[in-house]
């Protein structure tokens, strides 16, 4: 699968091959799926919790006689009946996060990519760096393929952990930036537009070639 290669200023430079186990594969919409939910449960945090009848501070005396009075029995106002008691079955901290087999988060990897690629979402771009570090100078890079006026949200795959590139991505709301190695699939799919360095794309190539 080829795919043209654009610098910052719009120009194509050359064309590069790109791998078709990576970036030619058919849709496979049920990977996709289950590898979102695995992200986002595994951001969850799990902290909301209520107070069973055991834990709600109170009295334990009776609210009124045993017998005499024509009403139901109750031991103490803690009970779930009784407003500021306990709740039942009510949520407890918790751990929502598991693990996703390897090969099937690799395949929901390859899919998103492939479709991107396929709709034609996807460039590649001629490697560039922020020397400066400065956030208008990444947008004014970006602007080729982004309007900063009218911005879609955009997704900027680099080939190494470049420390002056994310420094000016972070105040830009509308970009992610990801690490070729270390992708997101719920990123790369809600994406309007993704961003792929020249390098990284032959990096993600081999990386998930198998």
């Amino acid at each position: 699968m080829e795919s043209k290669v654009i610098s910052t200023e719009g120009k194509e430079l050359k064309t590069l091959e790109l791998s078709e186990a990576v970036f030619g594969l058919p849709i496979n919409d049920d990977v996709i799926y289950y590898a979102i939910n695995n992200e986002l449960a595994n951001k969850r945090l799990g902290t909301a919790s209520t107070k069973d009848r055991g834990e709600v501070h109170g009295t334990n005396r009776r609210p009124y006689s045993q017998k005499g009075t024509g009403r139901a029995r109750h031991g103490d106002t803690k009970s779930n009946v009784y407003v500021g008691g306990g709740i039942s079955f009510g949520p407890k901290p918790r751990d929502f996060s598991y693990m996703m087999p390897r090969k099937a988060k690799r395949l929901a990897m390859k899919t998103i990519l492939s479709m991107k690629a396929q709709d034609g979402t996807l460039s590649v771009v001629q490697d560039f760096t922020v020397p400066s570090g400065k956030t208008q100078d990444l947008v004014k890079a970006l602007s080729t393929f982004v309007n900063p006026k009218t911005p879609e949200r955009t997704v900027l795959i680099l080939k190494d952990d470049d420390p002056m590139v994310k420094r000016a991505a972070r105040n830009i709301p509308w970009l992610s930036y990801l690490t070729y190695n270390r992708l997101r699939a719920h990123d790369l799919f809600y994406g309007r537009k993704i961003i792929v360095l020249e390098t990284a794309a032959a990096l993600l190539g081999e990386f998930y070639a198998n």
